[in-house]
């Protein structure tokens, strides 16, 4: 079943939530060629406790680290560690919060120093199509209208969308009802209404949708070696416009470093 929320529940989510956004803008600012990704996931989980929230991703389903940071071929759930950044590379930092009872969760990528033009173009296109599903929870809308816009806009630019994965609700739990493909057909699944909030999350691979998980039981990875990108906000439904509650200064967050 779907959760409605009412407006004191939602206001307590974008609580969660900024706290979330501004971890993402303080990883955005650590990451360049040569930091570990342990360091990373260290400050931001000091930041997170500093404003009385707590990492929602630590201990979630025995997840050993606070947040995700998935590098190049990885899609989501890789787990920070000795690893050190490398230019050119590209990486997907997933943080989740708890605060007061409620969740937030959001994702972004971005590139390692410079990276080359086809990777620039994934997260684009990645970055687009969370756009335009986002564009698409209205209510009175179904729910396959937010899959259908991602998948389209995917596949006309010849990437695939990560079919083992998908969105979610969110809200007093970090995943709610209902699951939100990143395909299938418009004008499908359940209708759009008021006080729902989604987790809307678009994972594009450069090539095949294919993944598999490492032997550490979390990281996905694509399985043909190729790069991935991942963006995701958390979004409520409204009579009128959608409201993007991770919504962040800066256009996405991106700097120089991701020219698109």
């Amino acid at each position: 079943m779907i959760t409605l929320k009412s407006p004191a529940e939602i206001e307590r989510m974008r609580k969660s939530s900024a706290i979330v956004v501004e971890a993402l803008d303080l990883a955005l600012s650590l990451i360049r060629p040569g930091i570990h990704t342990e360091e990373i996931d260290r400050s931001v989980a000091e930041l997170i406790h500093s404003r009385g929230g707590r990492p929602a991703f630590k201990g979630y389903g025995g997840y050993p680290a606070n947040i995700c940071i998935s590098v190049d071929d990885e899609v989501v759930h890789g787990i920070p560690g000795a690893r050190r950044l490398q230019e050119g590379e590209i990486v997907s930092v997933d943080i989740g919060v708890e605060f007061e009872g409620y969740y937030g969760d959001a994702a972004r990528t971005w590139g390692v120093g410079e990276i080359d033009p086809d990777k620039t173009r994934l997260l684009r296109i990645t970055r687009e199509s969370l756009e335009l599903g986002i564009a698409q929870a209205r209510e009175g809308n179904r729910l396959g209208d937010i899959s259908h816009a991602i998948q389209k806009h995917v596949e006309s630019a010849g990437y695939s969308v990560v079919r083992d994965l998908v969105g979610h609700g969110i809200g007093r739990a970090l995943h709610e009802s209902p699951q939100i493909p990143n395909f299938g057909a418009a004008g499908q699944g359940a209708r759009l209404k008021a006080g729902m909030v989604f987790a809307i999350e678009p994972m594009v691979n450069m090539k095949g949708y294919q993944v598999k998980t490492l032997e550490d039981q979390w990281t996905v990875v694509t399985a043909d070696g190729s790069p991935s990108a991942h963006f995701e906000h958390d979004v409520v439904i409204t009579k009128s416009e959608p409201e993007i509650l991770t919504n962040e200064s800066g256009d996405y967050g991106k700097r120089s470093r991701d020219k698109n």
